[in-house]
C-alpha cells in the first residue's frame, strides 16, 4: 500500500474575498496577514474576517495560515502574545513568523511556520527549525533544485517553496536598504522597494555603464513546468506570492496551478490532494493576462543572465505582435490574438520605457487609441497588460467548488430515514416521521431530481438510491426541506470533524548554526536575545533597526549583475571595460557593489 504524501497549493489572500475565492479556485490552503506583525503592513486584516474565512476554508478540509512574520520590539511582545491566542481561538491552522522570540512567549498549541524571512536556504538551518518544532518551513526562493533535494533529504518537517509571483532580489530577511536610506524596514513589513527604482551603474572612475535601468529588479517567479520535479525534490506546498495582489490575479493563478498540478496528481498516486472538493471554472485560466514583469525561473536550474526586468518593474503582460503601419488615428498589428475595446496595451518607447495606451476602438486589425500623440514606431512590439473581455468574465462568478455526496432513501416503520455520505466517508442521517401515502404515478425519478438540487449548498449530489417497499407520495417541498436539513447537518459535522493540528511548543536548547549572532539574526527584542543565548550563541550586534551599524552590507543577493552584463569570471574570460568597484545612482542615493565570485553573491552598501 502507498504511503501518500500531501500536496499543498498555498494561495495569497489580500483579504476575506481574495481568501474565499482562492478557495473557490481550488487552493488546499491559503496565507493571510493578521491585524498587525505582519510582513506586508498594508494587508492586515481583521480577526473577525480572518476567523469567517476559516469557517468557510476548513469546509473543504482546506487551510489557513496567518502571516504574523515582522520582527517584535519590546513593548509589541504582550500585544503579540494576546493576538497569537486570539488567532488560535480563531481556529486557524497555523502562523507564520520570523521572530524567534515568538517562541519563549505562551503560547497556545498552534502550529508554526517558518518564515521565508527567517532565510531557510541551509539543510542545516532546517534541520535547526525542525528540531525548534516548527511544523513547515519556508524555503528561500533563490534555491536550485539539487539544494532542495538536499535539504529534503535532512528533514522530514514538511517543506514550503514559492512556485509563482514577484521576487525579492535580496535573500528575505536580509534586506535592510529601505530601513537605512527611508527608515521604512522590510523586517518590518513597510519596504519602500529601492530595488524597482532606475539605476544608472558607474564604474570607479565614474564613467557610466548602463543608464537609467532596473538593475535590481526582477522578473516574477514561474515555475508551473517543474512542478512535478519540486515535489519529487521533497517540496509538499507549492506557494503563489500575491498578498497585494488583486483578486482577478488569485482567481486566475490558483486555477493554472491547480489545473497543472491536477495532472501531477492524476499519474502519480504516492501524492495525493492536501484538502477536498473539486472546482468547476467558467474560463480558461493564462498567467500572460495577470501582472507579471516577464517570467524567469529564477535559479531552480542555475544561474541565467535574464533574470532582471531591467526596463520596467511595471507589469508587461502578453506578446501580441509588432506595428505594421501607423497612421494618425490608429496602427495595424502583425498578431493573431483577438483585441477588444477597452484593452491595455504597452510598448518600450525610443527611451526604452514602458509606454501605456488604451485601445478605444477596433475595426479589423485597425487599433484606434484612446491616446494621442503615442511615439509609436513601424516594429515596435506590443504587449497586452489588460485583457478587457478576461477581466469581464473574472469580475463575475468564475468558480463553483463542490464536495460529492451520495443520498439514499430508505423506509421505516412510521416514515423515512435520509443517509448522506460524501467524498470523505462523513456520513449523516435523518429520521422523519411521516404518513405515508401511496401515489398514483411512479415517483422515483420526481424524488431523485429533488434530492439532487443542493443549489447553493457546497454539495453536489452524484448518486440518490431509493430503497421504498412502494411507491409512496411524498410533496416536492417536504423532500426540499428534507433535503436542505440534510445537507445542513453534512456541513455542520464536517467542521465538527475537521482534523485541527495542535503542537505542544517546548522549550529546546539545542546549537544555532550561526553562533555569533549580527544584525543579520534581526534580533530585536529581550525575548529573542533569550532564544539565541538558549541556543547557545551569542549577540553581538541587536536588529539593525533597533541599531543601524555603518558600512555593512545592506543587500545580500544571489542575483550578478556583473554576471547578468556577461562579465562573471566563472564563465567568461572577457574583462569589463570599466573600472571596479562599481556603483548604483538614483538621484542622491549612490549604492556601492561588491562582488563575492567564490559564493556567487553580490553585496550592496549604502555609501
Amino acid at each position: 500500500m502507498i504511503n501518500a504524501r500531501k500536496i499543498e497549493l498555498l494561495a495569497p489572500a489580500k483579504n476575506l474575498e481574495c481568501g474565499i475565492e482562492a478557495i473557490n479556485h481550488g487552493a488546499d490552503a491559503v496565507y493571510i496577514g493578521a491585524p498587525k506583525f505582519s510582513a506586508r503592513a498594508n494587508a492586515g486584516n481583521t480577526l473577525e474576517d480572518i476567523e469567517a474565512l476559516t469557517k468557510y476554508a476548513h469546509q473543504f478540509k482546506a487551510r489557513v495560515y496567518v502571516a504574523l512574520n515582522t520582527i517584535i520590539k519590546d513593548d509589541e511582545l504582550a500585544e503579540t502574545e494576546k493576538l497569537i491566542w486570539e488567532l488560535y481561538n480563531a481556529k486557524v491552522d497555523a502562523l507564520i513568523i520570523q521572530d524567534m522570540g515568538i517562541m519563549m512567549l505562551n503560547l497556545p498549541p498552534i502550529p508554526l511556520h517558518a518564515s521565508t524571512q527567517n532565510d531557510n536556504r541551509s539543510a542545516e538551518k532546517a534541520k535547526f527549525l525542525e528540531q525548534a518544532g516548527f511544523s513547515q518551513i519556508v524555503l528561500a526562493r533563490e534555491l536550485t533544485m539539487s539544494e532542495i533535494k538536499d535539504i529534503a533529504s535532512e528533514v522530514s518537517t514538511p517543506l514550503e517553496a514559492f512556485v509563482h509571483g514577484a521576487l525579492c532580489v535580496c535573500y528575505s530577511g536580509q534586506c535592510y536598504l529601505s530601513e537605512a536610506i527611508s527608515s521604512r524596514s522590510a523586517n518590518r513589513g513597510s519596504c519602500a522597494q529601492f530595488c524597482r527604482l532606475p539605476y544608472t551603474l558607474i564604474d570607479n572612475e565614474g564613467k557610466s555603464v548602463v543608464q537609467k535601468k532596473h538593475l535590481l529588479s526582477m522578473k516574477d517567479l514561474n515555475l508551473s513546468d517543474h512542478l512535478e520535479e519540486m515535489i519529487d525534490a521533497g517540496v509538499s506546498s507549492l506557494k503563489i506570492e500575491g498578498r497585494l495582489k488583486d483578486l482577478s490575479y488569485v482567481k486566475n493563478v490558483v486555477t493554472y496551478y491547480r489545473q497543472k498540478l491536477d495532472e501531477i496528481l492524476a499519474h502519480r498516486k504516492e501524492y495525493i490532494r492536501a484538502s477536498t472538493g473539486k472546482s468547476t471554472y467558467t474560463f480558461t485560466p493564462n498567467l500572460e493576462k495577470s501582472f507579471n514583469r516577464g517570467y524567469t525561473e529564477y535559479f531552480f536550474n542555475g544561474r541565467t543572465p535574464d533574470m532582471w526586468s531591467i526596463d520596467s518593474p511595471k507589469s508587461i503582460g502578453e506578446p501580441i505582435g509588432k506595428i505594421k503601419e501607423v497612421f494618425d488615428r490608429f496602427f495595424t498589428l502583425s498578431g493573431t490574438k483577438q483585441l477588444n475595446n477597452g484593452d491595455g496595451l504597452c510598448f518600450l518607447n525610443d527611451a526604452k520605457e514602458l509606454q501605456g495606451l488604451r485601445v478605444n476602438k477596433i475595426e479589423g486589425e485597425k487599433v484606434f487609441p484612446a491616446e494621442s500623440h503615442l511615439s509609436l514606431r513601424k516594429g515596435t512590439f506590443v504587449y497586452r497588460n489588460y485583457d478587457h473581455e478576461f477581466e469581464k468574465v473574472l469580475n463575475k462568478k468564475s468558480a463553483d467548488r463542490k464536495i460529492d455526496a451520495d443520498i439514499v432513501l430508505s423506509e421505516m416503520k412510521d416514515g423515512f430515514k435520509l443517509t448522506i455520505e460524501d467524498e470523505d466517508g462523513i456520513e449523516t442521517s435523518l429520521d422523519i416521521n411521516y404518513n405515508k401515502e401511496l401515489a398514483q404515478k411512479d415517483q422515483t425519478e420526481n424524488i431523485k431530481n429533488n434530492l439532487s438540487k443542493t443549489g447553493n449548498t457546497i454539495f453536489r449530489v452524484t448518486d440518490v438510491k431509493i430503497r421504498l417497499a412502494d411507491n409512496w407520495f411524498i410533496p416536492a417541498s417536504v423532500i426540499s426541506e428534507w433535503r436542505r436539513s440534510l445537507t445542513d447537518m453534512l456541513l455542520e459535522k464536517r467542521l465538527e470533524e475537521y482534523p485541527q493540528e495542535e503542537v505542544i511548543h517546548i522549550q529546546t536548547s539545542h546549537s544555532f548554526p550561526t553562533k555569533n549572532i549580527t544584525y543579520l539574526g534581526n534580533v530585536s527584542n529581550d525575548k529573542s536575545k533569550q532564544f539565541y543565548i538558549q541556543h547557545q550563541s551569542t549577540i553581538e550586534q541587536v536588529a539593525f533597526e533597533k541599531k543601524a551599524q555603518k558600512g555593512v552590507p545592506l543587500m545580500f543577493t544571489r542575483h550578478c549583475i556583473k554576471q547578468s552584463m556577461g562579465w562573471c569570471p566563472k564563465e567568461t574570460s572577457t574583462r569589463p571595460p570599466y573600472q571596479e568597484p562599481f556603483h548604483l545612482l538614483y538621484n542622491a542615493t549612490k549604492l556601492r557593489l561588491e562582488f563575492d565570485c567564490k559564493n556567487c553573491e553580490m553585496k550592496v552598501f549604502n555609501d
